[in-house]
């Protein structure tokens, strides 16, 4: 008698998010990757249950082959993964079954491209380090799993404390998973594990290309890297028998997929976490309220070396220079005089966010979305969603006027200010636009490790987890970029891009923080001018439960976006009709974007997994007539722009 199996075959569709039955041959085992014939063509599917029953009338055809194993806990961590976040079951299970590309020879390893040089192990913990070290191990050892929140301020030896966990998971014969939340830090991380574990890494993120990502996944299923190191999409990695998750900078939003799927790798780790009964450590100098107020607090205090240091609040209002004001240019021609390095943040890519008419008050929009371009070094008005581009025009398109303004400042202008200001100082820019070719990351920052009266420019990636000796001056150019945006979530990142870019400075000497603003009594600046996140964090969570906001409730969040401005709101009005009755915001329409409109509901409940997959089996039956209409529709569950 054949043996039947249930597959999900790997397509995106709605209409046909649901399992079908291959006849398999023997061995074939749930994990199982296959070779099948659907419809006209052959796509692959997961094997999620054997030895079942055929439909009735229904003749099963076989499996064409088995193309790899995949350890059962990751086939249900990506269906838990396609529920929770209201996606199919096909696009979650290609996170974790990725199409393999044939090897084509030999090349280098990606760590011996990207990794700057690594730490020597320190002699001894500090007595912190070492009693929250001991309760992770101790979690590891118990095999019960847990989730642990590692705080303490930058520069407290959180790393450390990663490093030796994963030790001591593999001392176990266990394996481990580091997350880093963006490309950006992977270079200094990567560093620290090599140094410390040699070819026993790999590393995971989406600057690989499809051949290096494909052999560093090679590596880990046969056991010989037990230790990834990567951005969000390395929670998925084929490790087997986890012991060990560290999410660094759990803090920072990067941890959230802006496609479908539309995961959050934290909340991912912490499944994955509790499937393989693994500890998850979530490390940040700046927690997120959701897990100040839910997690075990594992304590590390104040940085190692040292005080943090002092912070000057600059008001804006009352200086003449900008993006460079006098004490920041003060501050700069001192490391120009006497040496060393600064850092300036500005969250902001290009010359200038926006060019505007003053005779008509036009701003100049991107024809495909609802958002000003911004004006790069080139002369190319830009759209940062689309990419569109057009040349900047000499008079306005409306009126014909020459009084075009430009408004605001980014990275380019500052870059450009301060050869003007300051040219013996050397400028290394680091954002999306000079870091887009590969390996271009790892040679800027290695270059600003080796220089001196040296400056780095960059949007929020240059404040996140670097640690580079000789550092004199974290400047944040702009405090106010985030405050003014209609996100409840806007103090909080305010408070943390300004707590992370001040630890940045003064570790290894006396160092120096300026932070520019027009509004310096705004909550989230003055506690992060005095590194009070205790006090910022009770604040927060005592807003957030007034408001009914996270941690004490989801948001989930369901956008519809098609060819006409009416459509996409008449879907989901009908759609609200047949939703739990929750609190249902919308529906609403959004800005436009890529030409398309969009129109938005927005749900807070204590179920998001419930209200999650009712949405997405509603959207599932309305897919066919959907598709007619040329709408499009997201299930997004702890969206973090809200």
């Amino acid at each position: 008698m054949p043996r039947l199996a249930s597959v999900y075959p790997l397509v995106t569709a709605r209409a046909l998010a649901r399992e079908f039955t291959y006849e398999i041959p023997d061995g074939v085992a749930p994990g199982a990757v296959v070779e099948v014939r659907f419809g006209n063509a052959r796509r692959r599917g997961v094997v999620t249950a054997v030895d079942v029953a055929a439909p009735a009338g229904i003749d099963a055809s076989p499996v064409e082959r088995v193309v790899e194993e995949l350890p059962p806990a990751l086939v249900e961590l990506a269906l838990w993964v396609a529920e929770y976040y209201g996606s199919t079951p096909g696009r979650a299970l290609s996170l974790v079954a990725p199409l393999k590309r044939k090897a084509r020879g030999e090349r280098p390893r990606p760590a011996d491209r990207d990794a700057l040089p690594g730490e020597a192990e320190p002699s001894a913990l500090s007595d912190s380090q070492a009693g929250a070290l001991a309760r992770i191990v101790a979690a590891v050892d118990a095999g019960s799993g847990g989730n642990f929140l590692l705080y303490g301020a930058t520069g407290s030896g959180k790393t450390e404390v990663y490093l030796q966990a994963c030790a001591a998971a593999l001392e176990r014969g266990l394996g481990a998973i580091v997350l880093v939340p963006e490309i950006a830090l992977t270079p200094q991380t990567v560093g620290r594990f090599t140094a410390r574990f040699g070819d026993r890494i790999a590393i995971l993120h989406s600057a690989l290309s499809e051949a290096e990502r494909r052999d560093e996944r090679e590596r880990i299923a046969r056991g010989d890297a037990r230790i990834v190191v990567g951005a969000r999409s390395a929670i998925f990695a084929p490790v087997r028998g986890v012991g060990v998750i560290c999410v660094d900078e759990e803090h920072d939003a990067s941890y959230k997929q802006e496609s479908d799927p539309r995961y959050d790798a934290r909340t991912v780790a912490a499944k994955r976490a509790s499937l393989e009964h693994a500890v998850a450590v979530f490390g940040s100098a700046t927690p997120r309220p959701e897990s100040w107020g839910r997690l075990e607090r594992l304590e590390l205090g104040g940085r190692l070396s040292g005080r943090l240091p002092p912070v000057r609040v600059v008001d804006l209002r009352r200086e003449a220079g900008y993006p460079l004001s006098a004490p920041l240019l003060a501050e700069l021609g001192a490391i120009a005089e006497r040496g060393g390095k600064a850092i300036l943040l500005l969250n902001r890519r290009g010359i200038a966010p926006a060019l505007h008419c003053r005779a008509c008050g036009t701003t100049l929009r991107c024809a495909n979305c609802d958002v000003a371009l911004v004006l790069h070094r080139d002369g190319t008005l830009r759209c940062h969603h689309c990419g569109f581009a057009e040349p900047e025009p000499s008079t306005c398109p409306a009126c014909r006027s020459t009084e075009l303004a430009r408004i605001g400042a980014g990275t380019q202008r500052l870059e450009r200010e301060l050869e003007r200001s300051l040219p013996e100082l050397e400028r290394i820019r680091l954002d999306a636009d000079a870091v887009d070719t590969p390996g271009a990351l790892a040679d800027a920052l290695r270059r600003f490790a080796a220089a001196d009266r040296v400056v780095l420019v960059g949007t929020q990636m240059v404040a996140k987890g670097h640690h580079f000796s000789g550092v004199a001056l974290a400047a944040v150019v702009d405090a106010d970029t985030g405050l003014g945006l209609p996100d409840f979530r806007a103090e909080e990142r305010t408070f943390q891009l300004v707590t992370q870019l001040a630890g940045r400075s003064g570790r290894d000497a006396p160092g120096r923080v300026i932070v520019q603003t027009f509004q310096p009594d705004a909550r989230a600046i003055a506690l992060a001018a005095n590194h009070d996140v205790t006090r910022f964090l009770d604040g927060e969570l005592e807003r957030r439960r007034e408001l009914g906001y996270p941690p004490f409730r989801h948001l989930v969040r369901v956008v519809v976006a098609g060819p006409e401005p009416d459509a996409p709101l008449q879907a989901l009005g009908e759609l609200r009709a047949e939703l739990p009755d929750d609190d249902v915001l919308g529906p609403a329409p959004l800005l436009r974007l890529r030409g398309r409109y969009r129109a938005q509901l927005v749900a807070k409940t204590q179920q998001p997994r419930a209200f999650a997959a009712q949405a997405a089996r509603l959207l599932s039956a309305a897919a066919p007539a959907m598709r007619r209409a040329g709408l499009t529709a997201v299930v997004d569950v702890d969206p973090q722009d809200v």
